[in-house]
């Protein structure tokens, strides 16, 4: 269920940092769709009434039914530079997901070329030589028991992995594709793990960007949020 209660982590007059619940879009152009962008101008517009429209600008995203850490930039310098920073030496994105089985080791780095179908709004592995394929790596390792970010029913399933997840590249739905490539479908992903729905809470997708890490635009200083406390 979309709530319209923002848990925001940090704001100060360059940027905001907030959490995007499950279900919501980062940016939807459906008119009348709730989105993270037009609750936070809401937010915005309470807290620093003006005239005009509050500056929010979009930095990365997260798939709609993912969770996560997003940051938003409140002036146009910030956005300049947070994108620079996105683009040139990348921000520290860590996920934490909730697999069916194994993956073959307990930590590795996993290197694929992903080609994008928009008519479906789905990616798949593919060859390089492929019509728009693009190269796609991420690290996973293995989540100790005392460390788990999720918990409830989940845990006890049978042969369920917990992982985290740092991505080095930035593709369509990459992590929930690599995964299920290697036979560890996230539990609750309906679009590339078909079979969950023997599975109890379906409708959540185990995935969420639990960790973000980036420098401040105009300090310099070294952020550093983490949804695991």
């Amino acid at each position: 269920m979309i709530t319209n209660v923002l848990e925001i982590l940090y704001e100060d007059n360059h940027l905001l940092v907030c959490v995007k619940p499950h279900g919501i879009a980062t940016q939807s152009r459906r008119i009348g769709s709730p989105d993270m962008v037009s609750l936070l101008k809401n937010h915005l517009h309470k807290t620093s009434p003006s005239k005009g429209e509050p500056y929010l600008a979009v930095i990365h995203r997260l798939d709609q039914p993912v969770t996560g850490i997003l940051v938003f930039a409140k002036t146009p310098f910030a956005a300049k530079e947070l994108s620079r920073q996105l683009t040139s030496q990348g921000f520290g994105k860590y996920y934490r997901a909730l697999v069916e089985g194994r993956p073959p080791k307990p930590e590795g780095i996993l290197e694929h070329y992903l080609a994008k179908d928009p008519r479906a709004n789905l990616s798949r592995v593919c060859r390089p030589e492929t019509r728009g394929a693009k190269p796609a790596k991420l690290y996973y390792s293995t989540v100790p028991d005392g460390c788990r970010y999720f918990s409830g029913e989940y845990l006890s399933l049978p042969n369920v992995s917990e992982l985290e997840v740092k991505l080095s590249t930035g593709r369509h739905h990459q992590i929930r594709v690599q995964l299920a490539h290697i036979g560890c479908p996230i539990i609750g992903d309906t679009k590339y793990n078909p079979d969950c729905a023997a599975l109890p809470l379906r409708q959540t997708i185990c995935l969420s960007a639990y960790r973000l890490d980036f420098y401040h635009p105009k300090t310099r200083q070294l952020l550093r949020f983490n949804l695991c406390g």
